[in-house]
């Protein structure tokens, strides 16, 4: 699956999107496409139109998750979960070192899920696991 167009959906604070860009051009660098919300809507272009665009044309959606403390719990990782699934898309998510994963809802527990490292052996670990 290399040269991929791999969504990534994140959590938008300041700690996650400077992982995350690390993380992306790790993936590049591996000859995949990632999309991500603030790289990939053209100048002009209304950000809501271009990110579902990217999200329905992508060939896999990675899920980059951490605690929810705020909304609903998982509600967003849940909604694009969903639309993948019904797409038939491959979903991946990371999650943080510490994190029990017994706690996530059971149908983000039953999706391939990694731990998260550094942005580079993170982007190898997905990378192999897109490839299989």
């Amino acid at each position: 699956m290399s040269d991929a167009t791999v969504f990534i959906s994140y959590a938008a604070n300041a700690a996650a999107r400077d992982w995350v860009a690390r993380f992306a051009d790790s993936l590049r660098q591996k000859g995949f496409r990632p999309y991500l919300d603030e790289q990939g809507a053209k100048p002009g272009e209304d950000w809501r139109t271009a990110t579902e665009r990217a999200f329905r044309t992508s060939d896999a959606i990675v899920l980059v998750l951490e605690e929810e403390k705020e909304k609903g719990p998982w509600s967003w990782a849940l909604f694009q979960l969903g639309a993948a699934l019904s797409m038939k898309k491959p979903v991946v998510s990371i999650l943080p070192k510490d994190f029990d994963p017994a706690s996530l809802p059971a149908l983000l527990r039953k999706r391939q899920q990694f731990l998260q490292g550094s942005p580079e052996e993170t982007a190898a670990t997905v990378a192999s696991g897109l490839a299989a």
